[in-house]
């Protein structure tokens, strides 16, 4: 009786958090395992600006893929990974509506699977998203790769780590602004590890490899307490 219920309330979290509908366009989709140790939300890219309403098939989002699965190999399927799709394509100054959805997904992690420590990965505008919800709670660790870097980044907990990544060659975003970014975290005290991927470019394609391994490492040391051995 005891493990049927158990089953039950596993069913009942994947599927309070990979229904379709409660975030007015915003969705997740994922792997959620029978116990997940943490949860992954990785946050896709987009634009400065603009309303048209994204699909999971668009360019940005797709790109997350490789690194979902990434992390469920790692992790040897004891940690949720999820994929954020946002309700429309740009950030949209004060707006900020990637923020927005980040946020509803974050509460809705929290309801399904309350007090998991979570991961969050966001490239370009998803890593100014990721970087923006450091603070937030239960979020240990934040990987933001090739980031659209402002002056707007929030300081993280206390304790939170955070990874950050850049092709030497970005044309997109700065690199040079994330290396920065890094000193500045570093000198208040932030866990921060900068990557600088030599030839690497804003879709994050030449050396996929290397971004692919260097966020799995992470995010499981991060949530596991263990990073790859071999």
């Amino acid at each position: 009786m005891n493990e049927w219920h158990t089953v039950q309330q596993q069913t009942a979290a994947a599927a309070a958090l990979l229904r379709r509908d409660g975030g007015d366009g915003a969705e997740l989709r994922g792997h959620v395992p029978a116990e997940p140790r943490g949860v992954v939300l990785l946050l896709h890219g987009g634009a400065e600006s603009g309303r048209s309403v994204v699909s999971w098939w668009t360019l940005a989002v797709l790109r997350m893929v490789p690194f979902a699965l990434a992390i469920t190999r790692r992790s040897e399927d004891q940690l949720a990974v999820l994929r954020l799709k946002y309700r429309v394509r740009g950030w949209n100054g004060r707006r900020q509506d990637p923020v927005l959805d980040a946020r509803w997904a974050l509460d809705r992690i929290r309801r399904a699977l309350p007090g998991r420590p979570v991961a969050l990965v966001g490239h370009s505008m998803g890593g100014r998203v990721a970087l923006h919800l450091g603070s937030e709670p239960d979020v240990v660790a934040v990987a933001a790769l090739a980031p659209w870097v402002e002056s707007d980044p929030r300081r993280p907990r206390s304790g939170t780590r955070v990874l950050l990544v850049h092709g030497s060659n970005d044309r997109v975003t700065d690199p040079r602004r994330t290396g920065i970014l890094a000193k500045r975290l570093e000198e208040i005290g932030v866990d921060v590890r900068h990557i600088s991927v030599e030839g690497g470019d804003h879709p994050m394609l030449r050396k996929a490899a290397q971004w692919h391994d260097a966020v799995a490492d992470f995010v499981t040391d991060a949530l596991l307490g263990r990073a790859r051995t071999s």
